[in-house]
């Protein structure tokens, strides 16, 4: 029979740390994680390793997961992977997930703490439209705005949307666009260096001196939903971290919704 302790428990976890939760199931959601982390199915011995546990223990929480259907166990091989519920709860978590709204938490805050104006873009008929847009307290256009259409080719926006999306929907989008507001189409070598870099970034294409960057939000299936995109005054900004904070942010949504 284990022995208590007054400086930890028999798993390893200290003491003190266990106000406020339930510790069984602190230690079941280490081995969820461990299987969900993992490139295939896993040892006894392996999960054991990875959570931090006795055989004996890892044992006994497995078996307990795959009563529950949290986890399964091939019964030629001895190796254990995810179960059918913990797919299922999988499934329904991506359902819940807006890739728009998680993008534009992150764009609003990016607003507030830096000196550029940003937003999401989402892909319509007529090309990139701002769905969000969030002015800066230290730099704003006040010829951008909600639910304006942007230009495919001398906008970052419009590049990023380029570089992912089938070639028939961004023709359609500039068959409708006037060839003064769309701009010159962009070359395939330069479409191709956006798509690896995942960043478009584009200096006087509207405004003298405005500087606009973009950014790709992806789903769980890797397909584009939104963009995330900036317009700034490179001169006004205040710290190194501000050229870069698009970029953070758009890794940030990524995070959230499992895509990229």
């Amino acid at each position: 029979m284990p022995q208590s302790s007054s400086s930890g428990t028999a798993d390893g976890t200290p003491a003190g740390k266990r106000s406020g939760t339930i510790q069984s199931i602190s230690i079941a959601a280490r081995f969820l994680n461990a299987l969900a982390s993992a490139a295939g199915p896993l040892s006894l011995s392996l999960l054991a390793r990875e959570t931090g546990t006795g055989l004996s223990t890892a044992h006994r929480y497995m078996q307990s997961l795959i009563k529950e259907g949290l986890a399964a166990q091939d019964p030629a091989t001895g190796l254990y992977d995810l179960g059918s519920t913990a797919l299922n709860m999988g499934v329904s978590a991506l359902k819940r997930i807006e890739p728009v709204e998680i993008a534009a938490r992150h764009m609003k805050e990016l607003a507030r703490k830096h000196a550029v104006s940003g937003g999401v873009a989402i892909w319509t008929d007529r090309g990139p439209v701002l769905v969000r847009w969030y002015r800066s307290a230290d730099f704003s256009i006040s010829s951008l705005g909600l639910g304006d259409v942007l230009p495919i080719d001398n906008t970052a926006c419009g590049l990023m949307f380029q570089a992912f999306l089938p070639q028939e929907m961004i023709r359609k989008a500039r068959h409708l666009q006037p060839s003064h507001f769309r701009g010159a189409a962009a070359k395939k070598e330069q479409l191709a260096a956006i798509r690896a870099a995942n960043w478009a970034e584009l200096t006087s294409h509207l405004l003298s001196g405005v500087t606009g960057q973009a950014a790709p939000v992806f789903d769980a299936q890797n397909e584009l939903v939104c963009v995330v995109t900036t317009v700034t005054d490179l001169g006004q900004m205040r710290a190194p971290e501000d050229r870069d904070a698009l970029l953070h942010a758009a890794q940030a949504a990524n995070k959230e919704t499992n895509g990229g």
